[in-house]
């Protein structure tokens, strides 16, 4: 079977290799990988190695937590951190707090073997859905202790299919899983793995760090001072479309500040071109145009985790598409969100649903009636806002926990 999943991996690299010549992710991710035997040289081999690896930016935010703490605690500790998506690596390819960042090889036999033997990791903690069955298979092997962090299951993925028995096995040989939730430790009990422990999402300590440094952006401050406001994050055309008309025929005093998931001038030039109140960008704008304007475009990136702050209530992108952007960002300074109806994957956000601190939505109608209940009723505002805040108090602690048990299982040995 390892045989067979080995051509099956070789396979799929040959059609990423096809697909590179037309694909501009296809072909970062093969230019990404050259030269991955040479970049394992950079390990010193008198260090303790702690490998992080995850599938995309995503699932590295969710590691970021533990990787800094660690850090932190023990800086003479080598962080290899790899990605399998471009997506990842293209954006966290110079983050301070790893040794070495890479893409990660294709999973097969003779690249987990050369891999495990040249990184020589003590420890392996995969993220969320990453589970590469010749590295965790040459791993456990050469005596690594792996650990899943953020580990969610479901009844539908292949190992607890009736003919997953052989990928199943390789869930054994991890020394311990920190499940995100009770569904998720439920499916394991039922399938005999005994190591786990329900400890939340660590993206919560993630964004409560954030929140905690309180970091101001002046111009947006003074536009939204006074003003009920409403953050639009990580928005797409979708989202664009329902701004446009709630601003145009909405409550007059409501201020939008609308972060694009993109940073594209078409769009830009449509929000201003469709809006009939005044539009401006916050790259082209003076601290004394700024209070005279009702939508404000952020044309610059790095900023949406701080931008929250100065709003009522908050927008994600994505939900009329493949799927929503971070909830979590927003939720830490109690703002209720809306989204569109793709979210049922993002367990955080079904869990907002669930609290009613999240109103999924489907078309303009329902956008109106939801923003127009909590801009009229206050109390109904501030009581969204407290439990929101409270739903993400509760889910602090994950990062401390994975690390204390690491740290005993494993730094203090």
């Amino acid at each position: 079977m390892r045989s067979l999943y080995s051509i099956g991996i070789s396979v799929y690299s040959i059609l990423i290799r096809i697909a590179a010549y037309s694909n501009t992710k296809a072909g970062k991710l093969i230019k990404g990988r050259k030269g991955w035997k040479k970049k394992l040289t950079k390990i010193p081999s008198d260090k303790k190695v702690f490998w992080f690896h995850s599938a995309s930016l995503g699932e590295f935010e969710q590691g970021r937590p533990l990787i800094e703490k660690l850090k932190n605690q023990h800086p003479e500790i080598f962080i290899l951190l790899t990605f399998y998506s471009p997506s990842g690596y293209e954006i966290r390819k110079n983050y301070k707090n790893a040794d070495l960042i890479m893409y990660l090889p294709p999973d097969t036999k003779k690249n987990a073997r050369y891999f495990i033997k040249h990184a020589h990791p003590d420890l392996a903690v995969f993220i969320k859905y990453e589970f590469w069955y010749n590295f965790i298979f040459y791993a456990k092997k050469q005596g690594v202790k792996l650990y899943s962090i953020a580990t969610l299951f479901r009844n539908e993925q292949i190992f607890f299919k009736p003919w997953g028995k052989w990928f199943r096995k390789h869930l054994q040989y991890f020394e311990h899983f920190y499940a995100q939730n009770d569904q998720t430790a439920l499916i394991a009990e039922k399938h005999d793995l005994k190591n786990i422990t329900i400890a939340g999402d660590t993206r919560f300590d993630r964004v409560a760090e954030i929140a905690s440094q309180n970091e101001e952006i002046d111009l947006v401050k003074d536009f939204a001072a006074n003003h009920f406001t409403v953050v639009a994050g990580s928005s797409w055309p979708a989202e664009h479309n329902l701004l446009v008309k709630l601003c145009n025929h909405g409550p007059g005093d409501i201020k939008y500040i609308i972060a694009p998931h993109e940073l594209n001038e078409k769009q830009y030039e449509l929000l201003e071109k469709n809006t009939e109140a005044k539009v401006t960008r916050l790259s082209q704008v003076s601290e004394a145009q700024i209070k005279d304007s009702r939508i404000l475009i952020i044309d610059s990136i790095g900023l949406l985790s701080r931008l929250y702050r100065y709003g009522n209530i908050a927008i994600i992108g994505g939900g009329f598409g493949k799927g929503i952007h971070n909830v979590l960002e927003p939720a830490v300074y109690g703002l209720p969100v809306i989204f569109g109806p793709a979210y049922k994957k993002f367990h955080e956000a079904v869990s907002m649903v669930e609290h009613k601190i999240a109103f999924p939505i489907s078309n303009y109608e329902q956008l109106e009636t939801i923003i127009g209940e909590l801009y009229r009723n206050k109390e109904y505002l501030k009581e969204k806002s407290t439990q929101t805040r409270l739903f993400v108090e509760h889910q602090l602690g994950a990062t401390d926990m994975i690390l204390q048990e690491i740290e005993k299982q494993i730094v203090n040995q």
